[in-house]
């Protein structure tokens, strides 16, 4: 085969000769990173290749063994694949002269480039040679110990440095304006053809994710979902992502072999972006020496909403956050979680309720009781047990209850809205306002009372200082209070011109039978079972019912129960 250039003949060459003079087997080490800020002309491998045959061929002591290339890799480490390759033949005997076309292709952290020119490199008897620097650690040792070297080593790690806090402004600049960043959008998604800082749906992988969050809602459990998806056959997020033609590695879906594991369904059902809004910055890089990928407190990450189309919607997303920090725990084997699962306490000590079983010979039934009593510390809590079947009928005739008041709440709001009736005032947050204020000022002048108290020697200074911390914190929690009635003052102005979330989600379920874990999710907060198995139901939407029920009241409209 003909020579590809005129470096293969060079080589070619070179290392053809006899000449006893030849005793350095050279490496050429080229390293290249735009991270580093790498210039793509001076500093791109095809010019650090010029600069170090060149070099070469005009040294009649150095034979060419190979080359090792670092295409993409930073220099603030020395974790790179072909330098670490260039090591191991220096350790076999291989090489023993390495050749940079600067030092700034050796290495960007000072610390560690010193180390290998002072310390390894010397051990392993290795020349050193830095082209554009004019050291060599042979002809002329002194050039590798002077204060320059140094110097230089300092510069380029400042440089890195500099340069990488650019790099992080500007990213976090695009993330801020809600531009994706990263290699491969999330499972769902695509990056759109014509814009890559943009996300669009991917049908397929969306079908899955809207599945996840229905039978999560609907009392699967994580790891029942998991094994569901594995049963259809569908293909984890990494090998997805391969089976599409990506270059994606992930250290769980290696492992996984395909399958899911529970942990993937999790970050799917936590994941924000589904709902549109672009979340970026979960992860953050220690620093551009150390590149160790540590967790972002939530406060921190940056969220732009509603960026590209939502695969789930709020509402849904929503219920799902809030369902995950309830306890639903599922029995080994079991793939669903119990329909009042996470949503039944007891009503003294606020304690989970738990599911027990009883079998008589005539069927097997179940029923809840309170943890604290069972387990042993009977002087705390007493039982508060009841029947499932109890439970279920009673919740779902409170349920039906609720919802026929809706009904009727809705045709008076309807009237009103025929007659352009609007919410003015409701006397009940007024009258709430007016003490709120009353208590304000009445802390106000205790907390100016109390500087005259001091100079006049009724109290100490201590005794001043601890008062007048604890009245403004008392003001501090009165005036959030105040701007909160306010603003719950403003929503019942809107009263009837916004839709009633409460009537919303209650009569979605008109006319129904049964139960159902969908439902129990939507629409109750909490079912307290009291001492001799009677129930209390906090249901969800309080705040809308509340205000939707001064509106009548102040309009002398009362719903009829149907």
């Amino acid at each position: 085969m003909a020579p590809r250039n005129r470096y293969d003949e060079f080589l070619k060459r070179k290392q053809g000769t006899s000449a006893p003079s030849v005793q350095w087997k050279a490496a050429e080490y080229l390293r290249i990173s735009r991270e580093d800020g790498d210039k793509e002309e001076s500093d791109s491998i095809g010019s650090q290749k010029d600069i170090t045959h060149d070099y070469i061929e005009q040294s009649d002591d150095i034979v060419f063994v190979d080359e090792y290339v670092d295409d993409g890799w930073s220099g603030t480490n020395f974790v790179r694949p072909d330098f670490e390759r260039m090591m191991a033949d220096i350790k076999s005997g291989v090489v023993n002269c390495i050749i940079v076309k600067d030092l700034s292709r050796l290495g960007r952290n000072y610390i560690l480039v010193g180390q290998y020119l002072e310390m390894i490199f010397p051990l392993l008897n290795i020349r050193f040679i830095s082209v554009v620097d004019h050291i060599d650690s042979i002809k002329d040792p002194a050039s590798i110990n002077n204060a320059l070297v140094s110097f230089k080593n300092v510069m380029n790690d400042e440089y890195c440095r500099d340069i990488s806090n650019k790099v992080r402004a500007s990213l976090d600049r695009k993330r801020s304006k809600g531009e994706f960043i990263g290699s491969f959008a999330s499972y769902g998604y695509f990056k759109d053809p014509d814009d890559h800082h943009r996300l669009v749906i991917d049908p397929v992988a969306a079908e899955v994710v809207r599945s996840i969050y229905q039978w999560f809602l609907g009392g699967m459990s994580i790891i029942g979902i998991a094994k569901k998806l594995n049963q259809l056959g569908i293909p984890n997020p990494t090998l997805y992502k391969k089976q599409l033609g990506f270059n994606y590695k992930h250290p769980t879906g290696e492992l996984c072999d395909g399958l899911w594991p529970d942990s993937s369904v999790k970050r799917i059902l936590k994941n924000r972006i589904y709902t549109g809004d672009m979340v970026q910055s979960k992860t953050k890089i220690k620093s551009y020496k150390v590149q160790v990928c540590t967790n972002v407190p939530e406060e921190d990450w940056i969220i732009v909403p509603n960026t590209h189309e939502a695969i789930i919607p709020r509402e849904q997303f929503e219920s799902v956050r809030q369902l995950l920090m309830r306890d639903t725990r599922t029995a080994p084997g079991v793939s669903h979680v119990s329909i009042f699962g996470g949503y039944i306490r007891c009503a003294d000590c606020l304690r989970a309720m738990g599911k027990k079983s009883a079998v008589q010979p005539y069927k097997k039934y179940y029923y809840y009781v309170c943890q604290t009593f069972r387990k042993g510390d009977k002087a705390a809590c007493t039982k508060h047990t009841i029947r499932e079947e109890k439970l279920y009928q009673a919740v779902l005739a409170t349920i039906q209850a609720q919802i026929q008041l809706a009904v009727s709440m809705d045709e008076v709001l309807q009237e009103l809205r025929r007659n352009n009736v609007k919410a003015k005032k409701s006397s009940r947050l007024e009258t709430m306002l007016d003490m709120k204020k009353q208590e304000h000022a009445k802390v106000s002048q205790f907390k100016i009372d109390l500087y005259p108290d001091w100079k006049s020697g009724i109290i100490s200074k201590s005794e001043y200082l601890a008062l007048k911390e604890k009245f403004e914190r008392q003001l501090e929690q009165i005036e959030r209070s105040i701007a909160g009635i306010k603003e719950e003052i403003k929503q019942y102005k809107e009263t009837t011109d916004v839709e009633n979330q409460f009537i919303k989600h209650f009569m979605k379920y008109r006319n129904i039978t049964e139960l159902t874990r969908e439902m129990i999710v939507e629409l109750v907060e909490m079912i307290y079972v009291h001492e001799g198995g009677t129930i209390t139901i906090e249901f969800k939407f309080q705040d809308e019912y509340q205000r939707l029920l001064d509106l009548l009241e102040e309009n002398n409209a009362t719903p009829q129960a149907s």
